[in-house]
């Protein structure tokens, strides 16, 4: 479903803190916040989670100069059981909440909301992102960090980050939300959680290609279309996907993947990183900062998530997935 915003809402101020293993990011220099403890100062991994995202919040009503009683909408998700840092964080915020789960598209179905909300008449300030803390959510998703199970080159990190940003009117001195794709469930049969890469990259293609059909437009009418967090090996395949509908390859050179490039050449990091925060930090400060500066005109973002659980894993289930996307201009 391809959604056309005729009031243009624009993102008046956005925010991304990360944890300390993120300095290593090549998109670092574009962050608010670096703490050099992955818990927050907090005592538990999940109290650290929740006061990152308090933390990215606090930034952006400070950037917009604003306070909370200005805010309509709180929208966030997250990846822990029943998304518990995300709702904590609404507890201390006190601002209306809204709570999404499209695992790591979350990033861009809460703006798709909040847009939504902003055309509708319905709000005058929503602040919608994702997060994600490195061992909150190794440890439900795979095994505590402490075990020290060696992954396979397909594996990608878990980023510990929070990114979010203030939606509101149209303004045209800050990118706008022109146009939104909800994408489907789209599920090829993958049951590796080591791979999800190539799990996602199916629905990614799906919401990209119904994206471009529904408006009109080729992949040389953005400056840039990334996805987020297919990781390197998942790049490939949509890249492959791509190709093989005819796709050319110096146009698929503007198909890039935040997961892929958020730790650069680093081994360490294997396949790249993923997370609900790992889309949100680079979308939500990179993307956006090039298009405040003129270098981006135009971008397709398109956030993927795989909806699984621990649960369903263990039951044999495949790992259905789903991609959401965004189309910001300058204008």
């Amino acid at each position: 479903m391809v959604i056309v915003f005729q009031s243009k809402p624009s993102i008046l101020a956005n925010a991304v803190v990360a944890g300390p293993l993120e300095k290593k990011s090549v998109f670092y220099s574009y962050f608010d916040s670096v703490v050099e403890d992955e818990r927050w100062n907090q005592k538990t991994n999940e109290q650290g989670h929740s006061k990152m995202i308090i933390e990215a919040c606090e930034i952006i009503t400070k950037k917009a100069n604003i306070n909370n009683l200005d805010v309509d909408y709180f929208l966030s998700g997250d990846l822990v059981n029943q998304m518990t840092p995300s709702n904590f964080a609404a507890r201390e915020l006190a601002i209306s909440f809204i709570g999404l789960f499209s695992a790591c598209a979350t990033s861009v179905s809460s703006v798709i909301i909040s847009s939504l909300l902003t055309e509708l008449g319905a709000s005058q300030y929503a602040i919608a992102g994702a997060a994600s803390q490195h061992n909150a959510i190794e440890r439900q998703f795979r095994y505590p960090i402490e075990y020290g199970g060696k992954k396979p080159a397909t594996a990608q990190w878990t980023a510990t980050a929070a990114g979010y940003v203030l939606v509101g009117k149209h303004n045209p001195e800050y990118p706008s939300v022109v146009a939104a794709t909800v994408g489907k469930v789209v599920d090829y049969g993958d049951t590796n959680p080591f791979h999800m890469g190539g799990a996602m990259a199916p629905a990614a293609f799906d919401t990209i290609k119904a994206h471009l059909k529904k408006r009109n437009q080729k992949f040389q009418d953005y400056d840039l279309i990334m996805t987020g967090d297919l990781g390197k090996v998942g790049l490939k395949i949509l890249q492959t996907m791509f190709a093989q509908s005819g796709i050319k390859p110096e146009e698929l050179q503007l198909l890039r993947d935040a997961g892929a490039e958020f730790y650069g050449e680093d081994e360490a990091f294997l396949a790249g990183a993923s997370g609900a925060g790992c889309s949100a930090a680079v979308y939500f400060s990179y993307i956006i900062q090039q298009l405040k500066t003129g270098r981006f005109k135009r971008v397709l973002l398109c956030a993927t998530g795989a909806l699984l659980s621990p649960l369903s894993f263990q039951q044999g289930e495949s790992i259905p997935c789903t991609a959401h996307a965004i189309e910001l201009t300058m204008e």
